[in-house]
């Protein structure tokens, strides 16, 4: 096996691999849809509701090459949903060139607070309050997703809203443990705002990855 180094990681050429599963997609504008997940561990975001708390420490995942990577998703999937932790903290070119070479669909969910790499053929923006998405992410963004934990994140979802485009996709998602308060809020919001749509975790009603 080549030897990685700190400049492959550096350079996008290795990434910290948490996990990669094929499975279906269960958020937001694709849900339903056979999708191959490459996780990437790291994310200093920090939310506190986050269901994905192990991904936050990179150093827990060995780098894996992007070789190795795009040869395993080729395997299962035309869609590659790329996610988190936070992807954006790694130089997603050489990543997405990879997948693009085998003719990839390539999908990315990102809180959208790092600078900008990778070429994305649909770019899911979950905005974060105390780690806001760069102005760049927010142009980029095909679909806005935005958690709803409590009532403020409705404000929260307005103020985003504002710094998307107008063809981006608009949904507002019920934090999981706050499913059942947060959800006759927001059918009521929906109603009263149609712009937005109601997104929901179907992967957990299903109980697959």
């Amino acid at each position: 096996m080549d030897k990685i180094t700190a400049q492959d990681v550096a350079a996008g050429t290795a990434l910290p691999l948490m996990e990669a599963f094929y499975t279906l997609q269960g958020e937001g504008y694709h849900k339903g849809s056979a999708s191959y997940f490459i996780r990437i561990g790291g994310c200093d975001v920090g939310c506190h509701w986050c269901d994905v708390k192990e991904s936050w420490d990179a150093d827990k995942y060995p780098p894996t090459a992007v070789k190795t990577i795009v040869e395993d998703a080729h395997r299962f999937s035309k869609t590659i949903v790329v996610t988190g932790g936070e992807p954006l903290m790694w130089d997603m070119r050489p990543l997405t060139n990879a997948l693009k070479a085998k003719g990839m669909s390539i999908h990315i969910e990102t809180s959208g607070a790092y600078p900008l790499t990778g070429h994305w053929d649909w770019f899911c923006l979950s905005p974060k309050k105390n780690k806001l998405p760069t102005p760049e992410s927010a142009a980029r963004a095909d679909e806005l997703k935005v958690i709803i934990y409590n009532k403020d994140d409705f404000r929260f979802a307005e103020e985003q809203a504002e710094t998307v485009s107008e063809n981006c996709v608009l949904y507002l998602q019920p934090e999981w443990s706050k499913r059942d308060q947060m959800m006759p809020l927001m059918v009521d919001y929906v109603l009263q705002n149609p712009k937005w749509k109601v997104s929901l975790q179907t992967h957990k009603y299903l109980k697959i990855p």
